[in-house]
């Protein structure tokens, strides 16, 4: 039986809505866990046909006609991930049995600090009989990456059938958590964008998040969360219902891809030491909860806490600053997303837009407002996408036809819900802008034309990179591609292989260019300092006594981070290190300069 310690330190998150959906079937024979969105059911039934052609397998299509649609067509992919990986990772087993050569290359993938990489070599060194030995090593302790989900919590609106509510269970998530519970997998769903208390409750409906006779879980919750608080408020929430948080997932809030939900000036590397220090505490009171709400179930109770894991992911971009969060903040695994939109082999994006993204430089990566859901958007400049939206609204016909209504949350018009990036929610918008337009100076009108019109229509544009990269048809208005790297894209500038990212990761080589990129932890620094900066200048006419304090507490929050950081780096006595304390010096005087604006109550 393979144990569960996984190969690699390191795993690869979900990203946007396409460029992580098949990356199981890239990496995970290699050891190498990932995550599917599983809330676009559409692309993600375009998948199941594509690979079922390309590995010869039975697919019967699922239309929009079926009573329970989107849950069978994500249970129906998410099996057939689970087969190909399965068989993949039997043939790759196969491979490093019969094959020297295979065998050298892939142990040269692993960290020189795994058990796993120091047991083959001694089998090799001892020159026993190599297929068998090593056949029987590879049975008892390699086993494939986790094959994990991600449903975005906000994106759960109410369906109808022509004019009629459906029932709640048919929302977005809640389809999507029952296509991901009713599939064969073992593995987990990665939860983010904060608490659904609705979607939530559902998971009671499926006996796969309740741990057995055993103290086992066949599925596994882990969080996404920005702090320690969140983490508790929402771990307790899922215990009292008998359901366990097996890992909370720690991400920057603004040096990340995608959405960026920024938190009130808390940076990373505090968040960190305060999961550190308290990780004992939050695993003792979450059993204690758990303990109760699976006795008033008449559940199977562990005798002891189940496996919690502390991860971490947002602008890692060297071997240093792995090996500094693993050693420092004792986390169990390391996110690296971004990078891995350059490596062809582990993520699905068409080779346009990966020319985009090679080619980028700091001042191409941007924090948008391009997202429906109002929330910060982190992105890049030249999409096709943005052609094709400047080109509506170059032509009086902004929005888009919005096809799929995945963020079709708005209920301004109507309970059915309308997304703000579609042309009829902007329609509507600019014409009341326009009855507006006497009373406003050129400056604010020009402002809240560009702020309605920004809006992007992510559910295509997000999902067309796939699409496009395997030849398969895309109907309708003309999106082009959306994609949403970190910040930390910049320092990467070329394609490189699977082989050359892990190298990269574990030290052993290096795929960055010569010139300077900042420490992660700078780097954050610098983006929330900028973000209060642009917080003050943009601020509306109207100053509350709230928004100063909210301000205030932000920047004395970011202080207590820089003066964490310069007490733990004070230490360290390299060069590297000294010039990060430098850089917190630097950024501190440029936060003692931000003048928050006083309240005077007229």
């Amino acid at each position: 039986m393979a144990t569960s310690k996984p190969l690699h330190k390191f795993h690869i998150p979900v990203m946007g809505l396409a460029y992580t959906i098949d990356s199981p079937i890239r990496v995970a024979q290699y050891g190498i866990s990932s995550v599917i969105s599983i809330i676009d059911d559409e692309l993600v039934e375009k998948m199941n046909a594509f690979y079922s052609k390309k590995f010869d397998l039975p697919y019967k299509e699922i239309s929009k006609k079926a009573h329970d649609y989107r849950a069978e067509r994500i249970t129906s992919y998410l099996n057939l991930v689970d087969t190909v990986v399965k068989d993949k990772f039997t043939k790759f087993k196969t491979e490093l049995t019969e094959s020297k050569v295979a065998l050298e290359h892939f142990m040269a993938t692993l960290p020189n600090s795994s058990d796993f990489k120091a047991g083959l070599s001694h089998l090799m060194q001892e020159g026993a009989a190599l297929k068998d030995s090593v056949k029987h090593y590879l049975e008892s302790h390699l086993k494939p990456g986790e094959i994990d989900v991600n449903i975005m919590t906000k994106v759960d609106k109410d369906n109808f059938n022509k004019s009629e509510q459906l029932p709640t269970e048919f929302n977005d998530a809640h389809a999507s958590l029952r296509g991901f519970a009713n599939s064969n997998l073992s593995s987990s769903v990665v939860l983010s964008a904060g608490m659904n208390p609705r979607l939530y409750s559902y998971f009671e409906k499926f006996k796969d998040f309740f741990p057995d006779e055993n103290g086992q879980l066949k599925k596994k919750i882990i969080l996404k969360v920005s702090d320690y608080r969140s983490a508790i408020i929402q771990g307790k929430f899922l215990a009292k219902k008998g359901l366990w948080v097996s890992e909370y997932r720690i991400e920057s809030g603004l040096n990340c891809g995608g959405h960026a939900f920024a938190t009130e000036g808390f940076l990373l590397g505090p968040i960190l030491e305060e999961f550190k220090t308290k990780k004992n505490e939050l695993i003792q009171d979450t059993h204690h909860v758990l303990k109760k709400g699976l006795e008033l179930k008449e559940l199977e109770v562990p005798s002891e806490p189940l496996e919690l894991k502390i991860t971490v992911q947002g602008g890692v971009g060297t071997s240093e600053e792995q090996a500094f969060l693993l050693e420092n903040y004792k986390v169990d695994s390391v996110g690296w997303g971004t990078p891995f939109l350059l490596v062809p082999e582990a993520t699905s994006v068409d080779q346009e837009t990966r020319n985009l993204l090679a080619k980028a430089k700091e001042k191409d990566l941007y924090l948008s407002g391009i997202s429906p859901l109002g929330v910060p958007f982190n992105t890049i400049k030249g999409t096709t996408n943005a052609y094709y939206k400047q080109q509506r609204i170059d032509n009086n016909k902004a929005g888009s036809s919005c096809p799929k209504r995945l963020l079709a949350l708005s209920k301004a018009f109507g309970a059915e819900g309308i997304c703000t990036a579609s042309k009829k929610y902007q329609d509507i918008k600019l014409q009341e802008l326009e009855e507006k337009k006497d009373s406003l100076t050129s400056k604010i009108y020009n402002n809240a034309k560009a702020k309605i019109t920004e809006k992007a229509c992510l559910c295509v544009g997000l999902a067309n990179a796939s699409y496009l990269e395997n030849d398969i048809d895309i109907k309708g208005q003309e999106q082009g591609v959306v994609i949403c790297p970190g910040p930390n894209l910049a320092y990467f500038d070329k394609e490189v292989s699977l082989f050359e990212m892990i190298k990269h990761i574990n030290g052993t080589s290096s795929v960055l260019p010569s010139y300077n990129r900042p420490n992660m932890f700078v780097k954050e620094l610098k983006m929330y300092v900028d973000y209060l900066k642009n917080e003050i200048q943009t601020m509306s006419d109207e100053l509350t006594l709230k928004q100063v304090k909210k301000w205030n507490a932000f920047k004395s929050n970011l202080f207590n981070g820089i003066a964490y950081y310069q007490d733990l780096f004070m230490s360290f006595t390299t060069e590297d290190y000294k010039n990060i304390y430098k850089e917190f010096q630097y950024y501190k005087t440029e936060l003692d300069a931000v003048i928050i604006p006083e309240y005077v109550k007229v």
